[in-house]
């Protein structure tokens, strides 16, 4: 093999290795976020009957995406590793292409909420990937490394496990690494406003007009259907507007709270001074409610202290006045958006704090604060204010 061919090859085995690599890096810190995404998937193809394996695979799908992508880069178990390779773009090319075609859903999810790119940039990635992997599969006997094999696979297996450990932590607690809109840090309001001359969509429209001597349907434009012929041609139809151009889009662009007469409060606790601490069920009937006492607890500390305490869920009716009677809550429940809440937060329940909109504090079910460790946080802020 000529020199230029085997830096070429042992380029397209980096390049694939780090995809792969990164794939399952940022789908494994987030495998509740996965979980809504396949569940997602299977809904959006009509495979809910498939809903079952959801949880395992949000597990095993970035473990094996991690798991390739390590063995590429290091150098072990290459055999495998670009058989494996060539298996997942043989599944998930076809797929991708179908999914381009029918958009059932917009954002593919491969890199989880780290970076997000559309169907048809998915579908071009896995051409070229799955070339890729054909060439390094057919050659992968040719690859050579400088560092010895055993430092390689010691390396390799330390890796691994640290990675195993990472996905645990970030299951039992929030994503370690947060790409989320709601991250700590981000004004909500901020997030969701528009910048001032913005781009914003462009769209094509088609229309369909019958002509009232020939009945001939035809098929206009915006710049030149006959809108005002209305003796010549006669309204049908219109085709689903076809998107030209992506103007901007804000980040956040569906958080809203209301209370049980639809009444919106969104603006008065965006922009509220006052600290406001968010406990959020983003379903009441399945969130893990042995945490309940504790958070009536902090509830009623927050109250104590002169800081606001709400609830946020979109569990409504019975459900909800079921949990009120069992608990008894010591704060106001309001609601929002489910999808809303589950961005949010992935713990259910999990806890948030708010300054003016901006989210200063998020806490897991797991991680929920004691009185001293608010008090230290509160203090914090509360000398903010009184430097501004």
């Amino acid at each position: 093999m000529s020199n230029i061919k085997h830096i070429g090859l042992g380029l397209a085995r980096f390049i694939i290795g780090c995809l792969f690599l990164f794939s399952g890096f940022v789908k494994g810190i987030d495998p509740i976020g996965l979980q809504y995404k396949l569940a997602d998937y299977l809904e959006a193809l009509h495979l809910t009957l498939l809903s079952i394996v959801v949880p395992a695979g949000s597990l095993i799908l970035p473990l094996a995406e991690f798991t390739i992508g390590l063995a590429l880069l290091s150098g072990c178990y290459l055999k495998y590793a670009t058989k494996a390779t060539l298996g997942f773009m043989f599944i998930f090319t076809p797929l991708t292409f179908y999914i381009a075609i029918k958009n059932p859903v917009t954002d593919c999810g491969c890199f989880g909420d780290a970076l997000v790119i559309t169907n048809w940039e998915t579908f071009y990635k896995n051409i070229i990937l799955l070339a890729l992997a054909f060439w390094v599969h057919a050659n992968w006997s040719n690859l050579t490394f400088q560092i010895s094999y055993k430092i390689r696979n010691l390396l390799f297996l330390a890796l691994l496990i640290s990675y195993l450990g990472i996905v645990y932590w970030s299951y039992r607690h929030e994503p370690i690494i947060d790409f989320r809109p709601y991250k700590i840090g981000v004004n909500i309001s901020d997030g969701m406003s528009i910048p001032a001359g913005a781009a914003v969509d462009v769209y094509q429209n088609s229309y369909r007009y019958k002509n009232r001597k020939t009945n001939e349907i035809k098929k206009f434009g915006d710049l030149d259907y006959p809108w005002n012929d209305t003796l010549n041609w006669k309204f049908e139809s219109m085709d689903a507007p076809l998107l030209l151009k992506k103007g901007y889009h804000p980040p956040i662009h569906d958080f809203s709270i209301q209370n049980s007469s639809q009444q919106d409060l969104t603006e008065f606790y965006l922009k509220d001074t006052t600290l406001t601490f968010v406990v959020i069920n983003y379903d009441l009937e399945k969130s893990d409610l042995s945490h309940q006492n504790k958070v009536n607890k902090l509830a009623d500390w927050a109250k104590q202290n002169q800081f606001r305490f709400i609830g946020l869920t979109s569990t409504s009716g019975d459900a909800l006045k079921k949990y009120q009677d069992l608990w008894h809550p010591t704060y106001e429940i309001l609601f929002a958006d489910q999808t809303t809440l589950k961005t949010i937060i992935r713990s259910n329940p999990g806890l948030i704090l708010l300054s003016k909109g901006t989210i200063i504090g998020k806490w897991a079910a797991n991680d929920l604060p004691n009185n001293e460790q608010i008090l230290s946080i509160t203090k914090v802020q509360m000398k903010k204010k009184l430097n501004h």
